[in-house]
């Protein structure tokens, strides 16, 4: 790719979305030539059983030197998804957008005009959201988690439409960890970070693949696989419901010395409910431990995080690399 001006890919994840692959498709590349400046279109087919990779497939043959395709054998999660896109980019700015066009690939202009300023990584906040209150809900959780958890006060990690500088992806992709979450990873390696404005729109067709289910697993991926915040804390909280345990006793003997025993059952009652108490505490406790512990595990077995299918297309720019001997190759990741 040029030298003249940072060129740019766009890595787009795709499951399920055929209905929305053409509008995608269409908008995007607008918005990428109106960059004036070399780009690529990166869409990772992730595992779609709904014709999705036939006309991603299509769209690569129809636009020889601006759209390369990476099928999945099978569908292995959003952020995965991206990463591959990543292994596989030329660009020196990569933008991600998610494929439901929720969030405009318009705002990808603005996305790259502050990048040129001198940030290694841009957020965008969504304005006026269109989502569902419990999706809001959950989105504001998980925000303010990050936050007390990193301690960069980004107010919408939510979103998928962000840019990153070069240095901060191949930091990124030299990460071995099975699970992440890219805007929290990517952070860890920014110097400079910001946040910018976008639209945000309903969905037109099809459905968020985002159930409530989905939306709690990635609360547990936070909060296990980016800081160990939960274990402090329960260390704290052990720590005062000891003291507490210490200050109940205290007051049940004082109190059956002024009033006897039989003011509270003789204190059965009383001693079922605090063992329950320390019971539960006991489970959750464990249940964290277990998710860190399979983590580990997970880990360890440094299995692969995705493995390409087939690659179906090349970018003008990769041709040229691929000439020097400096392309980057598809792997398994």
């Amino acid at each position: 790719m040029s030298n003249e001006k940072s060129s740019v890919t766009v890595v787009i994840p795709v499951y399920n979305e055929r209905d929305n692959i053409p509008e995608l498709l269409e908008r995007t590349t607008r918005a990428c030539r109106a960059l004036a400046r070399p780009w690529e279109l990166i869409l990772v087919d992730d595992g779609s059983r709904d014709g999705s990779t036939e006309m991603l497939a299509q769209a690569a043959h129809e636009h020889p030197g601006e759209i390369k395709v990476l099928l999945l054998n099978r569908n292995y999660g959003q952020h995965n998804a991206i990463l591959c896109g990543f292994g596989a980019a030329q660009g020196d700015i990569l933008i991600t957008l998610d494929a439901d066009l929720q969030n405009p690939p318009e705002e990808i202009g603005a996305l790259v005009a502050k990048i040129d300023e001198g940030f290694d990584v841009v957020g965008s906040i969504r304005q006026d959201r269109q989502d569902a209150l419990f999706r809001k809900v959950f989105s504001g959780i998980i925000n303010m988690m990050v936050r007390k958890s990193t301690g960069v006060k980004l107010r919408d990690y939510g979103c998928m439409l962000r840019a990153y500088r070069r240095r901060v992806v191949d930091a990124m992709l030299s990460c071995r960890e099975r699970h992440t979450f890219i805007p929290v990873l990517a952070n860890l390696f920014a110097k400079r970070v910001t946040e910018i404005p976008v639209g945000h729109a309903e969905r037109a067709r099809g459905t968020s693949k985002y159930s409530v289910l989905n939306l709690i697993n990635l609360q547990f991926d936070l909060l296990t696989c980016m800081t160990t915040a939960p274990l402090r804390m329960l260390s704290w909280i052990g720590a005062g419901i000891s003291a507490l345990s210490i200050g109940f006793g205290a007051l049940l003997l004082v109190l059956r010395v002024v009033y006897g025993s039989e003011w509270a059952e003789n204190g059965v009652f009383t001693l079922f409910a605090v063992a329950f108490f320390f019971i539960g505490a006991q489970f959750v406790a464990l249940g964290l431990m277990g998710e860190y512990i399979g983590r580990i595990h997970a880990d360890v077995r440094e299995r692969p995080r995705y493995i390409v299918d087939r690659i179906v297309g090349e970018t003008l720019g990769e041709r040229q690399m691929i000439q020097v001997g400096l392309a980057h190759t598809p792997r398994v990741g």
